[in-house]
């Protein structure tokens, strides 16, 4: 009986090699050595789900290639194999296996995948690593100490930004978070991107919503861990910010017929709820650059209120930035939003603000 085992085991390896098929090691995506950065749920922890653009997933392996497992559909991300150059992927009706590097060199690799487009559709879904065979996972990778949360709208998602111009309409496609503001901030500064940002939300209207407001602004999903799905509620023991980044009020603002008041009780009620998720973070209030005249004057004085109120009340750790507002120099991405190059020019701007209220080098 144990001879036929064992030409059984000789036939189905010299299958394999005449078949051109090779053994692979399968990496789970609940392997404790995967780092996740962003909100995730584990409610199946073989297939994490995420929906806010900026999700990370990293790690490090052995051999000489890797591909990762995702549920069909899951849109765009940007790769980082061994911190060299990113390059773009989708998975997408057909994918669910994307090899992301082959030929590698002997020893130990690093590979970063971040979703670079807004998931609340497509709820992206994470399914492990394929490996050579004997290759594995070489250790849980260490994160940046520093942690910023970005909270925002299409501006911190990076909307469009690939984009040819301002008069190309928005494809999931042209999205990019990986190079929006937020994204150079924090790999500038070497720290840790959350993100918690939608297209079109609003500190009390959404775009082009009822002057009275709408009920699924940012203050109603801020607590969910996977936007539009208030099941998963977030934890927010998971994650404790050094710096919060609030770049809210573009979409309250962009169309006539908003409450100037409104906007401004809305914005203190939420920057008060922030303050007590994270006593000692420092809270920046972050202007857009698509407004500009009256809406722009209405959202800094709205910005300036709150901040005064809450530094009378002692919190000496409320900041206020403005970001150069957009002339169309450095070109225009989809629908008027922020190019590439804007998006660059807003993190050369607010990376020496966050350095001098941080003292980070």
């Amino acid at each position: 009986m144990k001879s036929f085992q064992k030409i059984l085991g000789f036939c189905f390896l010299a299958l394999l090699l005449s078949s051109g098929i090779q053994a692979q090691t399968i990496i789970s995506a609940d392997d404790p050595n995967i780092a996740y950065v962003g909100r995730v749920s584990f409610a199946n922890p073989q297939s994490p789900c995420f929906t806010y653009p900026g999700v990370q997933i990293r790690a490090q392996f052995t051999g000489k290639s890797i591909a990762m497992k995702m549920k069909p559909k899951s849109g765009w991300f940007e790769i980082e194999i061994d911190n060299q150059t990113p390059f773009k992927v989708s998975v997408l009706e057909n994918d669910s296996i994307v090899t992301l590097a082959k030929n590698l060199n002997d020893g130990t690799h690093t590979v970063c995948i971040t979703l670079v487009n807004e998931g609340y559709e497509r709820r992206p879904e994470f399914r492990g690593f394929i490996l050579d065979d004997e290759a594995n996972l070489a250790g849980k990778p260490e994160l940046p100490q520093r942690r910023i949360e970005f909270i925002g709208n299409s501006i911190t998602c990076g909307y469009g930004m690939e984009g040819k111009n301002e008069k190309e309409h928005y494809k999931e496609s042209t999205s990019n978070f990986y190079f929006s503001y937020a994204a150079i901030t924090a790999r500038t500064l070497n720290a840790q991107a959350w993100v918690v940002a939608r297209s079109g939300i609003g500190i009390y209207r959404n775009y082009n919503g009822p002057r009275t407001g709408n009920k699924d602004c940012m203050p109603a999903m801020y607590d969910q861990t996977l936007f539009t799905d208030n099941t998963v509620k977030w934890d927010y023991s998971q994650f404790t910010p050094d710096v919060v980044v609030i770049n809210l009020g573009t979409n309250d603002c962009s169309t006539p017929n908003y409450d100037t008041q409104l906007l401004t009780n809305a914005y203190l009620k939420f920057v008060q709820r922030v303050r007590s998720n994270y006593p000692n973070a420092k809270i920046v209030l972050l202007t857009g650059v698509m407004l500009h005249k009256k809406p722009a004057k209405d959202v800094k004085k709205a910005m300036n209120t709150v901040r005064s109120i809450l530094r009378s009340n002692g919190d000496k750790n409320i900041f206020r930035f403005d970001c150069s507002e957009q002339k169309g120099d450095l070109g225009y991405g989809s629908d008027s939003h922020p190019s590439m190059r804007q998006h660059a020019k807003m993190a050369s701007e607010l990376i020496p603000f966050l350095k001098k209220i941080t003292d980070w080098q």
